[in-house]
Order: structure tokens, then sequence, then C-alpha cells
């Protein structure tokens, strides 16, 4: 069992990983949310050439995966985590050199992107920590050429409510949630896929995760 204060500075890293031990979190993340990322991946329905964006990427051990999809697709990832940045740009050096992958700081609002640059959007486990998620999907919609697609993955509010860790840091959604936040911007259609998976908590405990797929279409 994790302490309290343990649990805390758990709950504070997953928000944004810093140091060492937000290394070794960022690493556990990785493995853990494996399943999403890569149904978040797939449900991206990847084509060539397609510019893709993705907010929140942890190390990027996933990237390779998305590269892989089609041919000439270009990877922009953006963190407002110095260490992830750093660590996503050394576990990509090889795509960094082919001009296939670039990574930039942000502030967690403002997209540093011109207007319809980007056929699909991601983002895995980021939608709990949005300061402002009104005004930051309003910036994804901007950045998405019109028939662009844009896949918001996260755990249930149920599922999460379960969980040791999770505390007045998180922002919980569920299906009506997403809904009514997705129904703030003009996209043209809002599709919710259910998922479920069994995997290992960051507590360390085997538990069935039910999560949400959001994907909204400019």
């Amino acid at each position: 069992m994790m302490t309290e204060k343990e649990l805390k500075a758990l709950a504070s890293q997953l928000s944004c990983p810093k140091g060492d031990f937000g290394l070794e979190v960022a690493e556990k993340m990785n493995h853990t949310n494996s399943g999403m990322i890569l149904s978040t991946i797939y449900n991206l329905d990847l084509q060539k050439n397609d510019q893709v964006l993705e907010l929140g990427h942890g190390n990027g051990n996933h990237i390779s995966e998305i590269l892989k999809q089609a041919t000439k697709i270009s990877y922009f990832g953006l963190e407002i985590s110095e260490s992830m940045k750093a660590e996503s740009e050394k576990n990509n050096t090889e795509f960094i050199k082919k001009n296939q992958s670039e990574f930039t700081l942000y502030d967690g609002n403002t997209l540093p992107f011109v207007d319809a640059f980007f056929d699909k959007i991601m983002t895995v486990n980021t939608l709990y920590f949005w300061k402002k998620p009104t005004s930051l999907l309003k910036e994804m919609y901007r950045v998405l050429k019109v028939g662009g697609t844009c896949s918001i993955t996260f755990a249930s509010m149920s599922f999460m409510k379960t969980l040791p860790f999770v505390d007045s840091h998180f922002e919980l959604y569920d299906a009506h949630k997403i809904k009514t936040l997705a129904s703030k911007v003009p996209f043209t259609s809002i599709e919710l896929i259910d998922k479920n998976e069994l995997v290992e908590s960051k507590a360390g405990e085997y538990v069935n995760r039910e999560y949400i797929i959001a994907k909204l279409t400019k």
C-alpha cells in the first residue's frame, strides 16, 4: 500500500512528470497506458502524408507505432513537461533527424500552430488536467483541417473514482460530460467509442479499466 504522501506525489507527477521520479512514473505510464494509446492510434485511421498532433506524449515510446501506420506521416508533439520533451527527443532521435517528428513545450492552453494545419489530433489521459477545457478544445478545432479528426481518450469517471491517487488535481469525465464539452465547439460529429481492458494500476493492483475514445470531426 502507498502512503498518503506517496499518493499525492504520484498524482502531481501524473499531471506534469519531472525529475528522476517523473521519468520513472512516465515509463510506468507508457506501459500501463499502452492499450489506450494503441487503440487511439488505430482509431485515427492514419493516411499517407497526414500531419499528426499529440498533446501530452509522455516519453514518446509509442511514436514509432504512429509513424508506421502510413507513409510520409509527420508527427508533432506538445508537452507541458520539460522532462518529457527531453526524454521523447532522446527516444526518437532517428525520427527527428529524418524530419518525421518534432517536440515543443507549450503552456497547456494555446497551441503554437497556424489554423487548419493538422489532419489528426490525439491525446490520451490528459483531459483530467486541462485548466481551460473549452478554450483548449477550441484551439484543437482551430488547428484541425476541415474533415480532420480529434481523438480524446480518457478513463471513465466511475473507474477513476476507484483509484487511490485521484484527488482534486483531476477533473473526471463520463460520456455525458465529454459530450457537453464537445458541444461547445462546432464539430460536425461527436462519436464516443467505449472500451475496457485489464491493467495493472499505478498503485500496483490489477483492475478492469473502462475508457472512452471521443472522436470529434471538424
